[in-house]
C-alpha cells in the first residue's frame, strides 16, 4: 500500500479494504526503518494512531472527505499543537505551539478539516533558509535516490519522505524555490501556488512577501486533490487572497493539443548541465508529440533575480527573526549578566551560520544610507521581473524551464561556498519574486542516477492549468512512478 497514490488510498479507504489505523501503522513502520534518511524531526506514534482512530470513526459515521484517514507529513515550519515546532533551529528546539497553523487545520481532523492524519514533522533548513537542507540544526536530509546526495532545500525532508514512500504527501513552503527544487532533486511532484492562495497564518516566517505554502506528492493529480483542501481565504492572514473556491483538478483531463509552452532563452543557455538539459529537452519533445506548441520567449531580467532576491529576502528575515530574543519563547542562554548580553548570547547560540549570515545582510541593506541603494532598488527590479512574465504570457499559456542547473550534489560539496548554493536557485527565484505559481515534475535522471525536474510556470491563479499540463505528461510517462530501490522493504 505504501506505493499507492493519494487517490488510490482514498479509494481503498472509501471501499473499506483498509483502515486509517492500518495505513498509519504501515507508514510509521517505514519511517522507523528509514531513520537514517533524517527526513523527520518529530514523530509521535501515539498521536498519529489516535488521529487515525478518530479518522476511522469519522468515516464510519459517514462524514468523511476524500482525504479522511490518509497520512501526511508537515514541514516543520508550520506550527502544531501535538508535535513540537522547531523550524529546524536550535532556537525552537523544544517549542510547543498553543495552536495549529491554518494549513494544518485545513488538512486535519477538525470540524472544517479534510481529516488527514499527521505522521510527524519533516526536517527542513533552519527557518527555511538554504538550498540543500544541510542547514538544519538536526542535520542534513539524505536523498533516498543516493544517500551521498543532498535532498534539496528547504523542504528537503518533505521531498525525501515522499520519494522514499514514508508518506503519500507532505506540505512544504517555497520562498525562492524551496518546494520545486527539492521536488526535482528527489523525483517527486511539488507545486508552489500563487502568492496568497494558501494561508501563511501559523507558518514561521522567513520572508513574508515571498513565503508560500504548497504540497509535494507523487503526482500532479495527488497535488491537486490535497490543494483543494489546503487553499482558500483566511481572514487571519493579511496576505491571503479572497477568491471563489476552485477545483484544482478540473483541468486534469484537458488535452495538450494547442497548449502554448513558452521556452525562455535565458534558461537554456550556458550553466545548465548536459544531463539536465537532455532530460528537459526529452520532456519537451513529449509535450510536442501530445500536440503542445513550443514558443520561444524572453525573460530578460532573469539574471537579476538572484541579487534582487538576496536583498529582499534577508531584509525581511532580519525583521521577522528579531522576535527570537530569549524573552518570550524558544532558546535562552544559560549565563548572562544583563538584558543586552542575554539577547546577544541567546541569538548567537540559537541561530546557525546561514541564518546569521542572512540577518547580517538584511540588517545592512535596511540600514540608514543603504535602504535606497539596495532595498528599494531590489523592489523596483522585482516589479520589472513581474512585468517580463506578463509580457511573455501574451505569447504562451505556460512556461517550461529546468528547475535547477544540475542534479543534486553531494552533501558537503558546497557547504563552504554559499554563493554556489544561491546560484542553484537561478531558475526558481524569479517565479517567487513575481508571486506566480510554479510546479516541478519528474522528467528523467541525470548523472549518478539522480532525478531531474521540469518546471512549469503559470500566470496568476493558473494552478489548475499547470496541474493539468503536468498530469497529461504523467499519463504518458512513468518518471513519477519510479521509486528508489535502496530502501528497507522497498
Amino acid at each position: 500500500m505504501h506505493n499507492e497514490s493519494v487517490q488510490a488510498l482514498a479509494g481503498a479507504l472509501a471501499q473499506g479494504t483498509v483502515s486509517s489505523v492500518e495505513l498509519t501503522e504501515l507508514f510509521l513502520a517505514r519511517i522507523a526503518a528509514e531513520k537514517d534518511l533524517n527526513a523527520f524531526i518529530s514523530v509521535d506514534p501515539e498521536v498519529s494512531l489516535a488521529q487515525a482512530r478518530a479518522a476511522d470513526r469519522i468515516r464510519a459515521a459517514g462524514r468523511a472527505t476524500p482525504l479522511t484517514g490518509i497520512p501526511i507529513a508537515h514541514k516543520d515550519i508550520f506550527v502544531t499543537r501535538e508535535f513540537r515546532s522547531t523550524a529546524g533551529s536550535r532556537m525552537l528546539e523544544n517549542y510547543r505551539s498553543p495552536f495549529d497553523a491554518t494549513v494544518v487545520e485545513k488538512l486535519g481532523l477538525g470540524p472544517q478539516g479534510a481529516g488527514m492524519v499527521t505522521l510527524g514533522k519533516a526536517n527542513c533548513d533552519e527557518f527555511a533558509m538554504g538550498s540543500s537542507n544541510e542547514n538544519s540544526f538536526f542535520g542534513p536530509v539524505k536523498n533516498p535516490w543516493d544517500r551521498r546526495a543532498i535532498s534539496g532545500g528547504t523542504s528537503g525532508g518533505s521531498a525525501a519522505l515522499v520519494a522514499a514512500r514514508l508518506a503519500p504527501a507532505a506540505t512544504g513552503t517555497d520562498t525562492g524555490g524551496s518546494i520545486r527544487q527539492p521536488a526535482a532533486m528527489c523525483g517527486v511532484t511539488g507545486i508552489k501556488p500563487t502568492y496568497g492562495r494558501v494561508s501563511r497564518w501559523g507558518m514561521i516566517a522567513f520572508a513574508s512577501s515571498l513565503d508560500q505554502a504548497g504540497v509535494l506528492a507523487r503526482s500532479a493529480a495527488d497535488c491537486a486533490l490535497v490543494l483543494n483542501f489546503m487553499a482558500g481565504f483566511d481572514p487571519r492572514d493579511s496576505t491571503s487572497i479572497e477568491r471563489v473556491a476552485e477545483d484544482y483538478s478540473r483541468e486534469l483531463a484537458l488535452p495538450l493539443a494547442g497548449l502554448r509552452i513558452g521556452l525562455p532563452k535565458e534558461y537554456y543557455g550556458e550553466g545548465v548541465s548536459p544531463d539536465v538539459a537532455s532530460a528537459v529537452e526529452a520532456a519537451l519533445r513529449e509535450y510536442e508529440k501530445a500536440g503542445a506548441k513550443l514558443v520561444d520567449i524572453e525573460l530578460p531580467r532573469t539574471e537579476l533575480s538572484i541579487p534582487a532576491y538576496y536583498v529582499i529576502a534577508p531584509a525581511e528575515a532580519s525583521s521577522n527573526l528579531s522576535r527570537f530574543d530569549g524573552v518570550r519563547y524558544g532558546h535562552r542562554t544559560a549565563e548572562y549578566g544583563d538584558l543586552l548580553e542575554m539577547y546577544e548570547r541567546t541569538r548567537a547560540e540559537g541561530f546557525g551560520w546561514e541564518v546569521k549570515r542572512r540577518i547580517l545582510v538584511g540588517a545592512y541593506v535596511l540600514s540608514h544610507g543603504y535602504y535606497d541603494a539596495y532595498y528599494l532598488k531590489a523592489q523596483r527590479i522585482r516589479r520589472l521581473i513581474a512585468e517580463d512574465f506578463q509580457t511573455a504570457f501574451r505569447d504562451c499559456d505556460v512556461i517550461a524551464t529546468p528547475v535547477a542547473p544540475s542534479v543534486a550534489w553531494d552533501i558537503g560539496e558546497k557547504v563552504d561556498d554559499p554563493v554556489a548554493n544561491y546560484l542553484a536557485d537561478i531558475f526558481t527565484l524569479s517565479v517567487s519574486l513575481a508571486g506566480l505559481p510554479g510546479l516541478s515534475l519528474p522528467c528523467g535522471f541525470g548523472r549518478q542516477g539522480r532525478p531531474v525536474g521540469l518546471q512549469l510556470i503559470g500566470n496568476y491563479f493558473g494552478e489548475a492549468r499547470l496541474l493539468g499540463a503536468a498530469h497529461q505528461f504523467q499519463q504518458a510517462s512513468d518518471w513519477h512512478m519510479r521509486a528508489p530501490t535502496d530502501l528497507h522493504g522497498a
